[in-house]
């Protein structure tokens, strides 16, 4: 592991704090050092308070806040002679703790103060950091632990036998003398360096790390690789787990399949059900990822159902008082074919991913490189973490999810117009998009929504397929699909009419829409209160001369529509078809093409914009409006309808 200290950079950060902050990221920019939220750091300085008084405060990494990307702001500032005071209490119960430090703070605005803020505190250094680096965790997490570590380090450390964190762990550490010391080592749990200088502190971590990682090394030999393996392909399994893991949940969760030749490789090994359920890392990953994952069988539903029955039974034999969590896994060891993650955002199943990937890839040098192989903490010490009040509190905060929040959509025609708006108000009610269209406008755009844009051909099989597997292969399944691309063709009457526009309408039109079902019903069926909406045209009900081409393909689309709605009905997959008319806040609506319609009806711009029974403008984002909420829940005892968005047409109705 090497320093990622610059003296030209180390320049800009002059305060204490300020070179607190600098380290702190140095440390976060290493993933073998802290994931996610992981990690510890402080420093302590004399401070002037409120009344221009001089006070000793420790300024200590404050809740929520990531290592990498830490700033000043993120460090709560508390008083030190606080913190002294409870270190030398007998017992304190978590709730106390926190309220005490946060009373004890210089300035109430600033985060809640680390759950280890007591244990900076009694370190005598200026600087101290923690981290939960792999490699440290690695030689410890095995049966010869502690005398791995007492031979390569000798007295440089002291070794602290676990200890649940918070203040029992500083209670622990209030009985060295950490005054000479380079660091502690946290049985199965990481890692302490502290010095008076900032670089010193940073650089004693890298290295007593690296030595970690040299013994591993020198364990393992050079000839050491981890397994891999090509993984298996299917899909529609995939789809099926992740339904069966958000039935569990109870809400729907993105599923990210790690298919690599390593995740391949682990789980394929003979061993896989029982090394990957041994334990985590660290207790601190059970509060992301629970005690152990998955294993999934040839039934991925009888597999997810002993998941379940497990992790009730390990609540049972644990529990005292506390309330059962939902009994999903969060991530999933797939023999074959790799390894899923799930959250129930694309961010929290990619923050499951990376602690499943360190630990899976941990697990297996420990394995390696120590007899008896790998042994994390015992079930009960692991369940005092998962179910820790003041850890749990962390995960619940914020209020109610999204109304499509773990859905996945593909919406197709949405680099402008009323498909974009589809797609935006899917993405603000929560939903991952994937927009599928020619134009590669639809990259920027679909970015802009936090989705993903795929320029393809609706109407070239093979890019269908294509498009629609990428999507279950990168998030586990579809469970919306707006089917909305489409063209308008030239008008003429039926005499004059081109065939090519008549053939080229029908393509795009009719059967493009036809393709894009064929491949994602499938999926759909596997999907979470699946919803299909196709977008038709008020000329299905008032035609007009001279639009044979656009409404014959419109009225067959409706009737494609029906069709699903009887097919798909007994597997709860939902069809709808939308006629939206006069939306004029589209590309293909300039202000020279409205003036001119608008003068044909020897109508204002504004009058023929409203020319509808409500006398009310139809604009693209109630189109999008429209079709999530047909998406939702709200239409869930709807089938095979067609809803009009047009401000009521006389015609029509």
């Amino acid at each position: 592991m090497k320093s990622l200290w610059s003296d030209t950079e180390a320049r800009n950060y002059r305060t204490p704090l300020d070179k607190r902050v600098y380290t702190s990221r140095l440390l976060g920019a290493n993933p073998e050092l802290v994931l996610h939220g992981g990690g510890n750091t402080s420093v302590k300085a004399a401070e002037i308070d409120f009344f221009g008084d001089p006070v000793e405060v420790i300024h200590v990494k404050g809740s929520g806040w990531d290592l990498a990307t830490i700033e000043a702001a993120g460090f709560a500032p508390v008083r030190m002679e606080a913190l002294l005071k409870m270190s030398k209490l007998d017992r304190l119960s978590d709730a106390e703790m926190v309220k005490q430090q946060r009373a004890a703070m210089l300035d109430p605005g600033a985060p809640n103060p680390s759950i280890e803020a007591i244990l900076h505190a009694i370190i005598p250094q200026t600087y101290v950091d923690h981290t939960h680096a792999n490699a440290i965790v690695a030689i410890t997490n095995h049966k010869e632990g502690r005398k791995v570590v007492e031979d390569l380090y000798g007295d440089r450390v002291a070794i602290i036998p676990y200890v649940m964190p918070g203040f029992d762990l500083a209670k622990a550490l209030a009985k060295v003398d950490a005054r000479t010391l380079e660091g502690l080592i946290l049985m199965n749990h990481g890692i302490f360096t502290m010095h008076d200088d900032a670089r010193e502190s940073y650089e004693l971590m890298i290295r007593l790390v690296t030595e970690a990682e040299k013994l591993l090394a020198s364990r393992l030999g050079k000839s050491f690789a981890l397994p891999k393996a090509k993984a298996k392909d299917d899909l529609l399994a995939l789809a099926a787990i992740r339904r069966g893991v958000s039935k569990l949940r109870g809400v729907p969760v993105i599923a990210s399949l790690d298919a690599s030749p390593e995740a391949a490789g682990f789980s394929s090994r003979a061993d896989v059900a029982k090394l990957a359920t041994r334990g985590p890392l660290t207790p601190d990953h059970t509060i992301r990822t629970k005690r152990v994952p998955a294993v999934i069988g040839a039934d991925s539903g009888k597999s997810l159902a002993k998941f379940a029955d497990d992790y009730r039974a390990y609540f049972e034999a644990n529990a005292k008082g506390e309330t059962l969590l939902p009994p999903d896994p969060r991530w999933a060891v797939w023999p074959g074919h790799g390894v899923i993650s799930f959250g129930a955002t694309e961010t929290e199943a990619a923050v499951i991913r990376d602690i499943a990937t360190h630990t899976w890839r941990t697990i297996q040098l420990t394995e390696s490189a120590f007899a008896g192989g790998w042994k994390p903490l015992p079930a009960a010490k692991l369940f005092e973490i998962e179910y820790w009040e003041l850890e749990q509190a962390k995960l619940k905060k914020g209020g109610s999810a999204p109304t499509h929040q773990g859905k996945v959509a593909i919406v197709t025609g949405s680099a402008a117009g009323i498909g974009f708006a589809c797609a935006e108000s899917l993405a603000k009610q929560g939903a991952k998009v994937v927009g599928i269209d020619l134009s590669p406008e639809i990259v920027p755009q679909m970015e802009s929504l936090g989705g993903i844009g795929v320029v393809a051909n609706l109407t070239d099989d093979a890019k269908v397929k294509e498009a629609v597997e990428n999507v279950v292969r990168q998030f586990g399944g579809i469970d919306i699909l707006v089917s909305n691309a489409g063209i308008f063709t030239a008008g003429a009457y039926l005499d004059d009419l081109e065939q090519s526009n008549w053939d080229k309408s029908m393509a795009v039109n009719l059967t493009s829409h036809q393709k894009l079902l064929k491949y994602t019903i499938p999926y759909l069926k596997q999907g979470l209160d699946p919803a299909i909406v196709l977008v038709g045209s008020r000329n299905v009900n008032a035609p007009g001369a001279g639009a044979a081409s656009y409404s014959c393909a419109k009225a067959g689309l409706t009737q494609l529509c029906r069709v699903a709605a009887l097919e798909l009905a007994p597997f709860g997959v939902r069809c709808n078809i939308i006629h939206p008319d006069a939306v004029f806040d589209t590309k293909l609506w300039t202000p020279e093409n409205l003036k001119r319609s608008a003068e044909r009806y020897g109508m204002t711009v504004e009058e023929y914009k409203t020319r509808n029974l409500l006398k009310t403008e139809i604009k693209s984002r109630d189109v999008g409006n429209m079709v999530a909420a047909m998406a939702s829940p709200l239409f869930g005892k709807t089938t095979g309808a067609q809803v009009p968005v047009d401000g009521g047409n006389d015609r029509v109705i």
